[in-house]
Formats: structure tokens, sequence, C-alpha cells
């Protein structure tokens, strides 16, 4: 009996997966979106990835893009809150930079329309990087001999040292860090092994729950959207929810702080789903440490549905196919700054 009822759940997953008023599923692309006026070169990647684990720039030279999101791991830090310069614990949980070049826009509040913009903001965040100003943190990069050969390589012109190439040169880098050929995407493209009983059980439930409203696109953090455009949705939407007092989740105003319109309260930037495994703690505060919590806060606080305990089970298991493969990835050779240093008291 027990086995009848398995293969009625495989079935009836299978029927949600191909039904006809569903969203269709999107594997992985190759290469992420690229604006016209910073086209990838490896030139810039190798740049930007010096830059990124750099953290001569920041005040105290204790912090790189890297303290926060480790592309040794899963591309946060696995804290409730990144922590900056002088021990300085941030306000949210650090994003994952894996396959952020597919975001509508950048950081929970949308504050960054592009990956460009992004790069320049925790510089001069006084929690995080702690620099007073954009141009003195560029100083820094320019007094130190080795860089200019790099941006001399990277980009053209009189003056390669800039900000704006620097941001442009993370950017590049950050948009190699796609993780693909997932479980799910190679099921999608037809290895029907990929997946196991439990996720094809999960896959169809997520769909049936409505998960696909806003966690549709290949990185399931919803449709493609025109440039600066973000893709939001309010969280918690059900705030009558048990979870919303025990998870404390009307502390933070979302893309309101921004705005300073209420018709943004507790609007955040959907975030993806790949590798969110790999992420945890979950949401905006890090309020959840386990991918089965999470699920039900999301079904229970965007959807209002209470599932079952063995329903989350089945979902939080898809949600692990989602997990790709990760490039290799080699720490680079910084330069030297040869007999001094640049950073004092």
């Amino acid at each position: 009996m027990r086995h009848i009822f398995k293969k009625h759940n495989v079935i009836l997953a299978a029927l949600l997966l191909t039904s006809a008023n569903v969203y269709s599923w999107e594997t992985m692309p190759e290469n992420a979106p690229t604006p016209a006026d910073n086209p990838t070169t490896p030139e810039k990647v190798t740049l930007g990835k010096m830059l990124f684990f750099d953290p001569r720039f920041s005040s105290t030279g204790t912090v790189s893009c890297n303290s926060c999101h480790n592309v040794m791991e899963g591309g946060d830090d696995s804290r409730a809150f990144s922590m900056g310069v002088h021990g300085q614990l941030g306000g949210r949980s650090a994003p994952t930079v894996w396959n952020s070049a597919f975001h509508s826009v950048q950081f929970w509040d949308g504050r960054a329309a592009s990956l460009e913009e992004q790069a320049k903001g925790p510089v001069v965040n006084p929690v995080e990087m702690g620099m007073s100003d954009i141009e003195k943190a560029m100083d820094r990069v320019r007094i130190i001999p080795g860089y200019k050969a790099y941006f001399d390589a990277a980009f053209s012109g009189s003056n390669t040292m800039s900000v704006d190439n620097a941001a442009r040169a993370v950017a590049a880098y950050e948009r190699t860090l796609i993780t693909r050929n997932s479980p799910f995407d190679r099921y999608i493209n037809g290895d029907k092994k990929a997946l196991t009983e439990q996720q094809v059980r999960g896959m169809g439930l997520f769909q049936a729950n409505g998960c696909q409203a806003c966690h549709s696109g290949p990185a399931f953090n919803g449709p493609a959207m025109p440039a600066g455009t973000g893709f939001y949705s309010k969280f918690p939407t059900f705030a009558d929810s048990p979870y919303t007092e025990k998870y404390d989740l009307l502390k933070d105003k979302g893309r309101a702080d921004v705005t300073k319109s209420d018709a943004d309260l507790y609007q955040f930037r959907v975030p993806t789903l790949r590798n969110i495994a790999d992420t945890a703690p979950y949401f905006h505060n890090g309020s959840v440490r386990n991918l089965n919590e999470a699920v039900k806060v999301m079904a229970k606080t965007q959807l209002n549905n209470d599932i079952s305990d063995n329903d989350a089970v089945d979902i939080a298991a898809f949600l692990v196919s989602l997990s790709g493969e990760y490039p290799e990835m080699i720490m680079p050779r910084l330069p030297p700054t040869p007999g001094t240093t640049i950073l004092m008291d």
C-alpha cells in the first residue's frame, strides 16, 4: 500500500508539472546578461577578481567583498548579519553573489540598479568597509604599484584607474559566477533520473502551492525585467501569521527605507533559490536556520498555506536539486607594496 501511495504521488507531481496553466521551467543559461557599456573580457575578470578579494581598500584593511560573499563556499558568509570593519554587524543577511548577475536589481531593497552600481556601495558603508569617500578608497588602489598594469590591460584611455572602471571590473568578475548543470537543469533537459522521486514530488508541490508566482525564471528570482526595474514582493504578505512575530519579520521596512514611500513597506527584491541549500540562514534578517522551516514560513506568510511537515520536506528536497556545479575557484595573487604598507592607524 505504501508503494502504491508513493507511486500515486509521483504521478500526481508529473501531472502538475505538465499542466498547461502553470509557469514554465527554465534552465540556467551559460552566460549572464551583460550591459552594452561593459562587455565581459578576460582582462576585466582577472582585475575584478583581484579587487573582489583585496581587503586593503577597506578602512581597516580587514574586509574585502569576499569577506561577506565567500565564493569559496556558497557566496555568502553563513551569518544572520555580516561583520564589517571594527567588528560591526550589518542589519541584513548577505545575499549570495553566485548567480547575482541574474537579479533584476541589487541589494535586498533594490537600491542599486546594476552590479556596477552595487560594487561601489559597501566600500563607503560605515559598517561594511568603512571608507569615508569612494575616491579615497580608489587612492589606496592607485598607490599599489602592480595594479596599474591590470587596469591598463582591461581598459583604454589615459585614466584607466578610475572608480567606475574598478566597479566595472568587479561586475565583470561577478558575471562569471554562475552555477550550471544542477540536477534540476539535467532533469529539465531530459535526464529523468537526475531527480529522486521525492524531489519530483517536491517540484510538483512547489508549483501547486504557487511558489513560482515569485520564484520563476532561470534563477528562480522572477521574470526578466527592464534594466533597473526591480522585481519585488511584500514580505510578509500575510502579516497575521505567527511566524511574523517569531522571526521579527516586520522590523525591517524593506524598500521603503530607500524610497520613503509607504507603498514600498516590506517590499524586498525576490532572492534567487539557486544553491539555496548552501546559503543558510534564510531571509533578509537571517532569522531561520533550517531550510524545511523556511519553506513552511514562506508558504504561510506569502501564500497563506499551512503545509504539512512531509510536504515541506519534499519541497526542500526539490530546492536542494537547484544547487549547480561551482566552477573551480583559485584565489588571486594580489599586487604587493614592497618595503612599505598603505595601511596606517
